[in-house]
């Protein structure tokens, strides 16, 4: 069953174990069903891909997914890694709060 994650796409996130670690992306993807998420720039694999009758083959390099268990937030004030809380304002909106720090984690307008 999948865990709600406190990850969201466009999220600035550090690679805190692996061979990636210190790496800081934006988190392009999340798969919630497999608990992970996919950063940009992190986790690079190569594809070979092959011919197509209008396009040439090649090797492709993309992002591979990587566990959320290995990314943290990025804390907002320090720019450090944070676990993720969560805080009812005045106006009765429901926010994500950096626990590191207090601070809210802004949220990326989406188009």
């Amino acid at each position: 069953m999948a865990a709600k994650l406190k990850i969201r796409r466009g999220d600035r996130v550090i690679v805190r174990t692996g061979k990636n670690k210190g790496r800081v992306g934006e988190v392009l993807k999340v798969i919630p069903k497999e608990n992970r998420v996919v950063v940009q720039g992190v986790n690079i694999v190569k594809r070979h891909r092959g011919a197509r009758p209008n396009l040439p083959g090649g090797i492709d390099e993309r992002e591979a997914p990587i566990h959320v268990s290995n990314v943290g937030i990025v804390d907002p004030q320090s720019n450090k890694a944070t676990r993720v809380g969560f805080k009812t304002l005045a106006d009765g909106s429901k926010v994500r709060v950096a626990k590191r720090s207090g601070e809210v984690i802004a949220e990326k307008e989406r188009a």
